[in-house]
């Protein structure tokens, strides 16, 4: 019996040994996964800015390779809003589109350190976003000593904190979603707020997206002004890729003012400038491609007046319609009357407003001395406000309407 239940081809008729367990996947300590992935982030953004500052360098007939590398690093600088002096001006305002980059950089190096951490308990992953935040912060305080040089100079304060936020933000998301934290996190969010924060981001979506397409349309009808500038330019080949690098980081920065114009308090390109729905007084501006599409002085078209109407109330439609659909998949939906439905559509549109306030403070700030020194959108607040109150109409509405003609559940038939 033993002989016939014996596997064959084993020595000794004896069975073969159960296999293994599968070998674990090595971790790292929370602090070095945490070190390593900061100084991954650091090596990226600053290779990045360098490299585009030295092919800028060659094609240009002046300066040296120091002041390339130093000019990359100060980019680097001012992607995370610490103010770079220069001379008697200063440039903080940021190119949004690389402070993307870097933010999305950063989230992943914080998956990066949560994954090789195996970090899942609550203290280790304070732990892992403090000492990611903590290293990133003073690499840029380390760089911001290095790249001051003469009439260049920058805060090593404003440098640590300005890093030290992107990477502690965008850090602990990437931490969060890696580890499994952000899920606990949305379930143990009540129910109205959890719906409420994609019915926001449906409004902000919406809100850029009709921005962007404004600002494509109107730098399409002043097309002969880009090639006029490029020709005033005549940056060659080379000088071309940089220039284009330059706008391409600058384009969130120009959906978002032109978020302000629709909003109604428009946005300023100097000091004593106004483009707004009401009118328009820029005077000469700088010969950058993008800058294009601002309307001439004088007063703007009548559409653009309904847009700053019409775009808000759209954007709340959207909101509403995503708060319905989401809060009739719950388990209690039955329960929820149309007053629910548009309080969560409230919040949304509020949520929304707080992100475009936000985003609105960090595209503007300094552009260099004289009458560059104020580009951005000066009333911030009271754009997001006025987006914040035509989003909660178009929302609450919309939500309202949407519950209230819910399908009536059929009644159950007679027994017979």
């Amino acid at each position: 019996m033993t002989d016939m239940l014996s596997r064959p081809g084993s020595p000794g008729g004896d069975s073969a040994p159960p296999p293994g367990p599968v070998d674990a996947v090595p971790t790292k300590p929370v602090i070095v996964s945490a070190v390593l992935s900061a100084g991954a982030c650091l090596l990226t953004g600053l290779l990045t800015c360098t490299a585009v500052a030295v092919i800028g360098w060659l094609a240009a007939t002046f300066g040296g390779a120091s002041g390339a590398i130093r000019a990359g690093a100060s980019a680097w600088l001012v992607a995370h809003k610490a103010g770079v002096t220069l001379g008697t001006g200063t440039i903080s305002i940021a190119p949004l589109g690389l402070t993307l980059f870097f933010a999305w950089c950063l989230y992943r190096g914080g998956k990066s350190a949560a994954r090789s951490s195996a970090a899942d308990e609550t203290k280790d992953l304070i732990l892992l976003s403090a000492v990611y935040a903590g290293v990133y912060g003073l690499g840029g305080l380390i760089v911001a000593l290095l790249t001051a040089d003469g009439t260049l100079h920058v805060s090593p304060l404003s440098a640590f904190l300005g890093t030290a936020s992107l990477a502690l933000v965008a850090g602990t998301i990437g931490v969060l979603v890696e580890s499994g934290a952000a899920e606990d996190i949305a379930d143990a969010t009540p129910p109205g707020l959890r719906d409420a924060v994609p019915a926001a981001a449906a409004a902000v979506l919406t809100v850029i997206a009709v921005a962007s397409v404004l600002y494509g349309v109107l730098l399409a009808i002043h097309f002969s002004r880009v090639t006029a500038m490029l020709e005033l330019l005549d940056a060659g080949v080379i000088g071309s890729v940089v220039l284009f690098a330059l706008c391409l980081m600058l384009v969130p920065n120009m959906v978002l003012y032109a978020v302000s114009f629709l909003a109604g308090p428009g946005f300023q390109l100097g000091t004593g400038t106004t483009i707004a729905p009401t009118g328009v007084d820029v005077g000469n501006l700088p010969a950058l491609p993008l800058l294009a599409a601002v309307p001439a002085d004088g007063s703007t078209p009548t559409y653009l007046l309904v847009l700053t109407a019409l775009v808000p109330l759209g954007a709340g439609a959207m909101a509403g319609l995503v708060v319905v659909r989401r809060g009739r998949a719950e388990q209690h939906a039955d329960a929820l009357g149309w007053d629910a439905f548009a309080l969560r559509g409230g919040i949304a549109a509020l949520l929304a407003g707080i992100a475009f306030y936000v985003l609105m403070a960090l595209s503007g700030g300094s552009a260099g001395p004289g009458r560059m020194a104020a580009v951005g959108i000066p009333a911030a607040l009271a754009a997001a406000g006025v987006l914040t109150a035509g989003m909660a109409i178009g929302a609450a509405i919309t939500a309202a309407v949407v519950a209230a003609r819910r399908p009536a559940e059929p009644e159950p038939e007679p027994e017979r």
